[in-house]
């Protein structure tokens, strides 16, 4: 892990500029959680009518290497916001794995596991070829 291995900026820092920048952006909720059983933090809100949610590994030695995690969760945030800002890509392709699905789960969490068994046998899931095969009809 190179980049801000050396960072002296607090977590609560880190947690607030991610806020403030998502506010700037226009995000009309925001909220952070941790789970220190877990070993994970959480942070979520709304944009664009979308809720999202980012899961953040906690598995760290140190208190410095939380640190660095919360930085660098703080540049992916925003460099997606700044990606979707220019017309680099839209809300929805910028954060898809991240938007949460009505049953509470990210679509990444529900879709990458399918994913990944499709790459072992080589064939998407059903559903997926499914929704596919509709979209192509419509």
């Amino acid at each position: 892990m190179s980049y801000a291995r050396r960072t002296y900026v607090p977590v609560s820092q880190s947690r607030s500029e991610i806020e403030r920048l998502v506010g700037r952006y226009g995000a009309d909720q925001f909220g952070s959680a941790s789970d220190t059983e877990g070993k994970r933090a959480m942070v979520q809100f709304r944009l664009n009518g979308w809720m999202l949610r980012f899961i953040l590994p906690l598995d760290v030695k140190t208190e410095q290497q939380e640190r660095t995690r919360w930085r660098a969760l703080l540049l992916v945030i925003k460099a997606k916001l700044e990606a979707c800002e220019t017309g680099i890509a839209t809300i929805e392709e910028e954060f898809l794995a991240h938007i949460v699905t009505p049953s509470g789960e990210t679509f990444g969490q529900w879709a990458v596991p399918q994913l990944r068994e499709a790459k072992k046998g080589g064939a998407l899931p059903a559903n997926i070829m499914a929704a596919l095969e509709d979209r192509r009809s419509r």
